[in-house]
């Protein structure tokens, strides 16, 4: 056990060397960016315009940490984002009908965890496909939403200022959704880096059958793994609750899943598994989100919008790829 962790600390420094370059150019084409927009792009350049585009990085980050976590452990969760608005959405919901707000929040963070932990055990003990258990989750809980309220839109109350100062409220100048969102990620990447179940995480994202082997406990890993992605969904709708001042459930059938993928895969984090970090998330996260704050300005339609984001994200598939091809061995083993 002993060897298996000094190996998974020796592959993690040696991914840390390669990765950083990757980065590196994905922080410099940022800079390319924020200066090519500032200049050619009226609006880009601005206060309020940077406060909506780091109050949009922070919640795509956010779930973003969640989403690389369980790709380097070589799953996926694409009911992250149903979650995110689904847990806030029964918030409002039980506030509407009179329930305290304190235990209304607690009740949709169990609910949270709840759904975390069931996508987490069918995927361990059943053996069933990450993608589609995710999937057909995420239909789930938007059903149990709607059930409970076939309202799509739900509104914040006026007095509950404590939800909005998550949201638009600043900590000695310093905006909440960067404060929640960097400290999530040092969080992560002190799990990722220094906890146990963080190496074996890696250990099982780089050949889950050898660390199965090796006496890691495997499927309960997994449930806390998923555990983890329902609580950073949650934490990223308190963020958007705060910042938006409602819950469209509209948001679980739109392409934000895709955005996250996006995220995680350009900033270097591999569909392999067992390959990335936090800082890589944190450098995707800033050239996306630049990028779509870029084309919401410029007016570019929803519908071209996801054609380039499609397209970035099979570019991003493409070049993975490549860069970690799949071998024999990880093709046994049904990737």
């Amino acid at each position: 056990m002993a060897r298996l962790t000094q190996i998974s600390s020796n592959a993690l420094q040696e991914k840390w060397k390669f990765k950083t370059t990757q980065e590196l150019v994905m922080l410099a084409l940022t800079g390319v960016l924020l200066v090519s927009f500032s200049i050619f792009l009226p609006g880009f350049f601005g206060v309020n315009n940077f406060l909506v585009l780091l109050n949009s990085i922070a919640i795509l980050g956010i779930l973003s940490l969640g989403m690389g976590m369980i790709i380097m452990s070589r799953g996926i969760d694409l009911s992250e984002v149903a979650v995110m608005a689904g847990s806030w959405a029964i918030v409002l919901i039980f506030v509407d009908q009179g329930t305290s707000l304190p235990l209304a929040v607690f009740a949709s963070l169990v609910f949270a965890l709840a759904v975390g932990a069931f996508s987490g055990a069918v995927i361990a003990f059943i053996e069933a496909p990450a993608l589609f258990v995710t999937l057909a989750v995420s239909f789930v809980v938007y059903g149990i939403v709607f059930w409970m309220s076939p309202s799509l839109v739900h509104y914040v109350p006026q007095d509950a200022t404590a939800l909005r100062f998550f949201g638009s409220g600043k900590l000695m100048g310093v905006p909440m959704p960067i404060i929640i969102f960097m400290s999530c990620a040092l969080v992560m990447h002190l799990f990722l880096s220094r906890s146990v179940p963080g190496r074996f995480l890696y250990a099982q994202g780089d050949n889950p059958w050898a660390a199965r082997l090796t006496g890691i406990p495997l499927r309960p890993l997994i449930v806390f793994e998923y555990m983890i992605v329902a609580l950073l969904a949650w934490i990223a709708g308190l963020v958007w609750v705060g910042t938006s001042g409602s819950v469209q459930m509209t948001v679980v059938q739109s392409p934000y899943i895709f955005d996250v993928i996006l995220v995680v895969i350009l900033g270097g984090v591999s569909l392999v598994g067992g390959r990335g970090h936090t800082l890589s998330i944190v450098a995707g996260c800033l050239f996306i989100g630049t990028m779509l704050n870029a084309l919401t300005i410029m007016n570019v339609s929803s519908d071209v919008q996801n054609i380039i984001r499609g397209s970035v994200l099979l570019l991003a598939i493409v070049i993975d790829n490549f860069i970690h091809p799949r071998d024999e061995e990880t093709a046994r083993q049904g990737d």
